[in-house]
């Protein structure tokens, strides 16, 4: 099967697994980090074929998604047999899987792949921005948290054991700055850093805006 084929195949695939996902991290979301992946990798000197290829998969494993992850992982390895992807390419798709995502801080510096380090750039640009702010209270909504609590502060994520960052119950409005807030000066490419700026700024507005509305009984009464 040529490169072409696999993914085809492997949008496929995806749309099948992210088809009815209401946390955030639908097929438009896949969609999306392919097409910023790709448009960073044009700057590097990189396999576009992995690089695509991870961008689609890149949540076709994530934990938070699946109630049972080991499962997940044995339909990746099967469908990536079925597509006959060598050894080495299977071998790098699994690194990437396995450390692209943010995880509380807990996976930083753990991706070696260049094709991964834009894979997980093209993922935090999805998170930040108008669509991140959209796709965070969505997530919150789905998981059923609550979207801001004045009295509940930001947690330490060096404090975090690991699983507790996804595990402990938290609010919307915490996650921009556990997460969202601290991903422009963790960004790996120059085109990564460049895209993000605007929607940092933006998010910053919105909480800004979001405070001023919020604090709205405090003035009234």
């Amino acid at each position: 099967m040529n490169k072409e084929q696999i993914i085809r195949e492997a949008e496929s695939y995806v749309r099948t697994l992210h088809q009815n996902d209401t946390t955030g991290h639908d097929f438009e979301h896949i969609l999306r980090v392919r097409h910023h992946a790709l448009d960073i990798a044009q700057f590097e000197d990189v396999d576009l074929f992995v690089v695509e290829l991870a961008s689609l998969l890149h949540d076709a494993v994530d934990k938070k998604l699946f109630k049972d992850a080991d499962t997940a992982w044995q339909q990746l390895y099967q469908w990536m047999n079925d597509m006959e992807i060598s050894e080495m390419i299977q071998t790098e798709i699994i690194h990437i899987l396995k450390y692209v995502s943010y995880n509380g801080g807990k996976n930083e510096g753990k991706l070696t792949s260049l094709a991964g380090k834009i894979v997980q750039d093209a993922d935090r640009i999805d998170a930040i921005g108008a669509i991140g702010i959209a796709r965070t209270f969505q997530y919150a909504g789905h998981f059923k948290e609550p979207m801001h609590i004045s009295s509940q502060q930001p947690r330490n994520l060096n404090d975090l054991q690991e699983g507790q960052y996804h595990d402990e119950p938290n609010t919307a409005i915490n996650h921009f700055y556990e997460k969202l807030l601290l991903l422009k000066d963790l960004m790996n490419t120059k085109r990564g850093k460049q895209i993000v700026e605007e929607r940092h700024l933006f998010m910053e507005k919105f909480l800004e805006q979001f405070y001023q509305e919020w604090d709205i009984n405090k003035k009234t009464n």
